[in-house]
């Protein structure tokens, strides 16, 4: 069964984006079986082979020294409200730890570096393999490829810029495309925290969460053509960027740094201002909800909706039965809230709320930018960076919403047919 329950899943997922297809006569089978064996193999070589289980164990300890170097920076700005020592005997069970300025800053750290790692050119030559190994794996084009292999880096904002000179010349399959793999990935600075918010939870946290961006890349890319096939005698884009069009450019180290920690800050004010909004609404939501009669003797709430709905749905994934709404709950404010808040869910969850096996599926299917805000600042990107197709870009806002959700739970299922039992 745990194997049989995320294949039956993986193939269940499939037949949902072929039924909201744009055109369900067009299902390029050779190609769609090409990229689930893709997935299935990176996740064999990475859940399974030792070597790279290494490597990404080698991850996990950087993710810890970028945890280390942001707690020092956040505990010398803000003394004990950032981490260092309490001059004071807390409560018992007191919660101590301060999200604003303990967990957030990450970002700050993780944003500078990858600012100054693409001024020393060595982000553009991994994002360059990425998308090699894409062309080369899947037949899509170089402007597709570039675009979505960004996106294990770079965020929704960004990556668009790097091939901002090819959106108005591709194709409306090729748009979906990038589009979706930016909704079914994370960038690098939310990867780093939120494979900081699992530690303990999950074991090697930052090596799953790389390996469930990186899966779900040629998931994206799956979902993107079965929902929006090629037109009849249409075909990738053939030219590729060259390094004349790149956008994203710096004129020296300390310019790369400033405008790095420049951009984090956007993302930390953004991430912080969109966290205490959706704890709002979901507080006004949950009174709201509460006027209504009790159900099996609990009242009803937003997190109980989200389990009822979401239950059928992560099953898909190979989360057994009995522990369904739990997991659903966690999907459902993915979904439609935030990741950052299914994670921090997901690591405050009671012991034996979820098993190991499970928390670990769970963080590969929560794993993406899909979500409800998602849409609005992709449209907003999409839309300034290439004006004349605003109102194509617009009509494929809600389904790049779907999609990348079933990118992330394809990527789930694959996990779970691979993990050691």
């Amino acid at each position: 069964m745990m194997i049989l329950q995320p294949l039956f899943g993986l193939g269940v997922l499939l037949a949902i984006g072929w039924a909201i297809s744009e055109n369900r006569r067009v299902f390029p089978w050779k190609w769609a079986a090409g990229a689930v064996i893709v997935q299935i193999i990176l996740a064999l070589l990475f859940l399974r082979v030792s070597f790279l289980q290494n490597a990404l164990a080698s991850a996990g300890r950087a993710v810890e020294v970028l945890e280390a170097a942001s707690r020092a920076g956040s505990s010398f700005m803000f003394g004990y409200l950032g981490g260092a020592p309490l001059p004071f005997e807390p409560t018992p069970g007191a919660n101590t730890m301060i999200i604003a300025f303990q967990i957030l800053p990450i970002i700050l750290v993780t944003a500078a570096l990858a600012a100054l790692l693409w001024h020393w050119r060595i982000l553009p030559i991994i994002i360059s393999g990425l998308s090699w190994a894409l062309r080369r794996t899947l037949k899509v084009s170089g402007a597709v490829g570039l675009g979505a292999a960004a996106n294990f880096f770079l965020g929704v904002v960004e990556s668009p810029m790097l091939i901002r000179a090819y959106l108005n010349r591709m194709s409306r399959t090729e748009l979906f495309m990038v589009m979706v793999a930016g909704m079914a990935t994370v960038s690098g600075a939310v990867l780093v925290l939120y494979a900081t918010i699992l530690e303990g939870i999950v074991a090697d946290a930052t090596g799953h969460i790389l390996t469930a961006s990186l899966i779900s890349l040629p998931a994206a890319l799956l979902f993107a053509r079965i929902m929006v096939p090629y037109k009849e005698g249409e075909s990738a884009l053939a030219e590729t960027l060259g390094p004349e069009e790149e956008t994203i450019k710096y004129d020296s180290t300390l310019a790369a740094l400033v405008s790095g920690v420049e951009d984090g800050l956007k993302v930390f004010l953004s991430v912080m201002a969109m966290l205490i909004v959706i704890f709002a609404l979901v507080f006004i939501a949950n009174a709201i909800l509460g006027i209504l009669p009790d159900i099996s003797g609990a009242p009803l709430t937003v997190n109980r909706l989200f389990g009822w709905v979401f239950a059928p749905i992560v099953m898909l994934f190979g989360i057994p039965f009995s522990e369904a709404a739990q997991a659903g709950q966690l999907m459902g404010t993915k979904a439609i809230l935030n990741e950052f808040i299914a994670y921090q869910q997901l690591s405050s969850l009671a012991p034996g709320a979820l098993s190991p096996r499970s928390s670990v599926i769970m963080t590969y299917a929560m794993c993406g930018f899909a979500n409800l805000a998602s849409i609005g600042l992709q449209l907003a990107t999409f839309s300034t960076l290439a004006p004349e197709r605003k109102a194509e870009i617009a009509s494929l806002g809600w389904r790049a919403w779907i999609a990348g959700n079933l990118a992330t739970g394809a990527t789930a299922s694959v996990a779970a047919m691979t993990i050691p039992a």
